[in-house]
């Protein structure tokens, strides 16, 4: 093991995180400091300070960024009209380089020489938080216990939870993952690893079946000013507030449920479900305004930046 004095870990609260506390206490000798970033999960972040603690960190540090994270990364992409394999509006993806940023501030102020993620070593979020440690702190030590342990099952995480007494939930499994911020909600695993399973019902929480919604139009206007949108039916809101406003409009109206096979960096397929209600309002809305607005050569040059830079942000 490297020698480590102080890590900052990405944390959620969930099994996997909550295990690591302990684990990088154990296998590093080090201090623990937890990192949460509100990006409009809610509920979720209840409770996380005791949690945290109870698990072995020395300390919680919670920073609201969701006005942020709307304002300085989801409107850039939309502006740019990013959509990753023609389908999906990359709401996990623009995240993780905020999450990471912050991360590497934290470690600057608490003198930490370690950043640590929950990250899997099949998955894209590994690529997307270590290209950020790095790229904003190319000495910063990077810990990712995926790659290192050997607890390779939900089990072996259950027992080393029990043998350490580490509060988390040992109920049964979900049927699938989720991850969720103001953009959008994933879904992904259990269930949806069989590409002919239908993704059930119950598993939506952002927004309605079309089947069940109104048979009457719900009319809404957006108003925009250099290219980001300001205002929802004339009030003017933040980016959070609007993007939170436009979420449960769209929700109530079915829109916003993809169901894709994507490809990933690491070379693999992977299913996602994913509720983008709000995003795909704007994305859709903003197209219509390029088309009144922009000429025939401006529009295809946009069509064909779309991909790689849809591409980049994804990886």
């Amino acid at each position: 093991m490297r020698k480590v004095k102080k890590v900052v870990l990405a944390y959620s609260g969930g099994l996997d995180t909550s295990v690591i506390v302990r684990w990088l206490k154990e296998n590093y000798k080090c201090e623990v400091i937890c990192f949460a970033a509100d990006l409009g999960q809610g509920e979720e972040l209840k409770g996380l300070n005791a949690k945290a603690k109870n698990s072995g960190a020395i300390k919680l540090v919670t920073r609201d960024l969701k006005e942020t994270f709307v304002k300085d990364f989801v409107f850039p992409m939309l502006r740019a009209g990013a959509v990753y394999e023609g389908v999906y509006l990359l709401g996990t993806s623009i995240a993780r380089p905020l999450i990471a940023r912050e991360q590497i501030d934290i470690a600057r102020a608490e003198g930490a020489d370690a950043v640590s993620h929950g990250a899997t070593g099949k998955g894209n979020d590994q690529v997307r938080f270590e290209l950020a440690y790095h790229a904003l702190n190319p000495k910063i030590e990077c810990i990712a216990p995926w790659r290192e342990w050997e607890l390779n099952s939900r089990e072996a995480l259950v027992a080393y939870a029990k043998k350490w007494k580490i509060p988390v939930s040992t109920t049964k499994k979900k049927p699938w993952s989720m991850d969720r911020n103001l953009l959008h909600l994933s879904f992904e695993g259990g269930v949806l690893e069989d590409p002919w399973a239908r993704a059930p019902e119950e598993m939506f929480q952002l927004s309605v079946s079309p089947q069940n919604a109104p048979d009457k139009e719900t009319v809404i206007t957006i108003d925009y000013k250099k290219g980001d949108p300001v205002a929802v039916n004339g009030k003017k809101m933040s980016p959070a507030k609007l993007l939170d406003r436009l979420n449960k409009l769209a929700g109530k109206n079915g829109i916003g449920r993809v169901d894709l096979v994507e490809n990933r960096f690491v070379g693999m397929k992977s299913r996602g479900v994913y509720e983008t209600p709000g995003g795909t309002v704007l994305h859709v809305g903003r197209r219509a305004v390029e088309s009144l607005t922009l000429d025939r050569e401006v529009l295809h040059l946009r069509d064909s930046l779309v991909p790689k830079y849809s591409e980049l942000v994804y990886n």
